[in-house]
């Protein structure tokens, strides 16, 4: 009988019992369970001596028994050799105690078979293996992956894991900080790609499985004590980062979609990882747009809790600060009750240019910053979410200016003189009643004061949304009365900011009643509308929709014809849609770039905003090609010399994806005379400024060069 495999069974097991009684790394979870099979593998270790030295029967059975034991043993041993804080904690433990299991089993199975051979010889008597059932029934597996296998096992099944499972498996793992959190989805993202690497499926849909839990666990932490306040105050669930339920101080968006910290979705995308987070999809690009929408929602609240934002270190840790960060504030050179009569207009709501001069100058009857025409919701308009700079004209709320009566607007209708206030549901039923009413009145009543309630309040925003107000507000867009459209359109901009609602908006078909409003509003109608398309164009699939839908079309007049305010809500709008590819063609082709072109003019007060957007349409034929046309290139080197950092980025970007589409496109920027500013540029811009410009000095090298050659030969 062939002993190899015993002999290298014996060998294995020399190797492993040595590695565990040196190791020291008090932070593996499944250590105890190594040293039990350790003890084990020390009482069976004689057996498969006395094998060797012919003093106990072998057969083919234990042979192959050995062969499996020696494989199961190598494979425990090199995962607790690899071991590190940088693998995925759920996975590895997993792995071990699966290796760990088949060891203890196969240890078994080894006994079991030398007993019955052993039961044939009576003759014979073997110390150790009179002593190994003795000794084994002492040592048995602690069953540390019980709750970590019954909820994957559930989660197979369709069913969410219990609050005791998740509790259990967090203390387990000791998921207690942001740090963590990260560290883990991290490595859990590097496994998920090795597997798929080595294409084994079993192994893929265990590791989707674990990945599908660790989304559990994120999502039970935001309801977790630790995770939800701050230095003793309550930290709304939305401003955490879904990757590491950081309080998010730089937010960016991501291709998906998806707002991140910058810091934690940096992280991802420089560990090599191409999908989103959180939903998995494959990202289109990894340009980070900031989010400047949630970053002013985020300092608001940081001021309104005494947080100082501009020290990230103190906001984390929660520390008190009495030097309050304020974006801006009401500043009133006028009395309070000259304000409300000023803004009040003749059915007890302000008119469309009553609460703010939206070109974001104080009007001469009105020498006070508000807020422009909705509250810090709107925000969202004044937002490009491709690396703009937030409108300094525009000031927020802050919770102790709007709860002062004498701020509000004085409506001769039941609006409440706080927006912040909790409203009930039997109050909103009762406006939700009125919407669907006949009288005009009582629609534009209802429409206003849920426009008023949805203004700050999360809760009021889930309450009006959870008592069926989404249906009959959309339908109301359709009205013909132009107040009562705009109060609708904007009470459902508010609601969108709440991710949960804004699913609901689109689910309820959001896009046409919007696209309505935006050819036939008002123009604070129309702007609002604006607005809530880019928030629900933040959900990848509406993105498609919104642009296969005749939205574009509609976008692109605004920025004809709209106001300044419209102009900078319908380039916020198409460069969000712009993010996805096929939706570049479409906003070409309807004409935006001839108004886009005429925006990089200074004078226009959206430079920045302007480039950026055609930043993105560049990336396409059609893009290049209409900039051209337009007269872009001339607009594109003045800013590439004079304008802001972030003017000079995209406007590099655009000339670089004009040269390589083109070598006339080329040509026409040389004459230009963009050298001498590019070369600046490539010396003093900011890092992608630089590696812009320095590609495009690059190129034009590179084509002189070619140029040369060919004429020589």
């Amino acid at each position: 009988m062939d002993l190899k495999s015993v002999k290298c069974a014996i060998n294995s097991i020399s190797r492993f019992i040595h590695l565990v009684s040196c190791q020291t790394n008090k932070s593996i979870p499944t250590m105890k369970n190594y040293r039990i099979i350790a003890s084990v593998l020390k009482i069976l270790k004689p057996l498969l001596d006395e094998i060797i030295d012919e003093k106990l029967p072998c057969d083919k059975f234990v042979c192959k028994e050995c062969e499996v034991l020696d494989l199961a043993v190598n494979q425990a041993r090199e995962l607790l050799e690899n071991w590190s804080m940088k693998m995925s904690q759920l996975f590895c433990v997993l792995e071990s105690d699966l290796s760990l299991i088949k060891i203890h089993g196969s240890s078994f199975q080894i006994y079991c078979i030398i007993s019955r051979s052993l039961s044939e010889l009576p003759s014979s008597e073997s110390p150790a293996i009179q002593n190994f059932m003795e000794e084994l029934k002492g040592l048995k597996l602690e069953g540390i992956t019980t709750s970590l296998e019954e909820a994957l096992k559930g989660l197979r099944r369709g069913d969410f894991p219990s609050n005791e499972v998740l509790t259990h498996i967090i203390e387990l793992f000791s998921m207690t900080s942001c740090e963590e959190l990260l560290r883990e989805s991290l490595a859990l993202e590097k496994e998920r790609i090795k597997v798929l690497d080595d294409k084994v499926k079993g192994d893929l849909d265990r590791i989707n499985s674990i990945i599908d839990l660790m989304s559990h666990i994120r999502d039970f932490l935001l309801e977790h004590d630790n995770f939800k306040f701050l230095n003793g105050i309550r930290v709304p669930s939305y401003f955490r980062c879904p990757l590491s339920l950081e309080l998010m101080l730089d937010p960016v968006i991501v291709s998906s979609g998806q707002t991140y910290e910058r810091s934690s979705i940096q992280n991802w995308l420089t560990s090599g990882f191409s999908t989103c987070p959180r939903t998995r999809q494959t990202l289109s690009h990894t340009n980070l747009i900031p989010n400047y929408t949630v970053k002013a929602l985020i300092a608001n609240w940081c001021d309104e809790n005494n947080l100082n934002f501009n020290n990230p270190q103190s906001v984390k840790n929660g520390v008190c600060s009495l030097d309050l960060v304020r974006l801006d504030s009401f500043q009133s050179t006028q009395s309070n009750d000259s304000i409300s009569r000023s803004s009040v207009g003749n059915n007890g709501f302000n008119n469309q240019h009553a609460e703010t001069d939206r070109s974001g100058h104080s009007s001469p009857g009105q020498r006070y910053v508000h807020t422009r025409n909705e509250s810090a919701s709107s925000v969202v308009s004044s937002v490009l979410s491709g690396e703009m700079t937030l409108d300094s004209s525009i000031s927020y709320p802050t919770k102790s200016q709007d709860s002062n009566p004498r701020n509000l607007m004085a409506s001769s209708v039941s609006v409440l003189s706080c927006d912040d206030s909790i409203t009930s549901s039997s109050h909103v039923e009762k406006l939700v009643e009125d919407l669907k009413s006949q009288s005009n009145e009582a629609q534009a009543s209802a429409a206003a004061e849920l426009r008023s309630l949805s203004k700050h309040s999360t809760e009021n925003r889930t309450v009006i949304s959870s008592c069926g107000a989404i249906v009959p507000l959309l339908s109301l867009l359709y009205s013909d009365v132009k107040n009562t459209q705009e109060h609708a359109v904007t009470a459902i901009l508010n609601l969108s900011i709440n991710e949960n609602v804004k699913t609901m908006i689109a689910e309820a078909g959001a896009i046409e009643p919007l696209i309505h409003v935006l050819r036939t509003g008002n123009a604070g109608a129309r702007e609002n509308t604006a607005a809530a398309l880019f928030s629900i164009s933040v959900l990848e699939e509406y993105r498609i929709k919104i642009g296969r839908s005749n939205a574009v079309k509609a976008l692109v007049d605004l920025l004809q014809s709209g106001t300044l305010r419209g102009k900078k809500d319908a380039t916020t709008a198409l460069f969000n849609l712009s993010i996805t590819h096929e939706n570049k063609a479409r906003i070409v082709q309807a004409g935006a770039v001839k108004y886009l072109v005429q925006l990089m003019d200074p004078g226009s007060g959206m430079v920045d905003k302007a480039v950026a957007l055609l930043a993105n349409l560049s990336t396409v034929v059609e893009g290049c090609t209409a900039i051209v046309r337009a007269g872009g290139i001339p607009y594109l080197v003045e800013i590439v010399e004079t304008g802001s950092n972030r003017g000079k980025e995209n406007a590099a970007s655009v000339l670089f994806q004009l040269c390589i589409n083109n070598v006339k496109f080329c040509r026409l920027i040389l004459q230009e005379g963009a050298v001498p500013p590019l070369v600046a540029l490539s010396q003093s811009g900011s890092p992608r400024a630089r590696e812009k410009a320095q590609q495009l000095l690059s190129h034009f090298r590179s084509q002189r060069e070619g140029g040369s050659g060919k004429g020589k030969s």
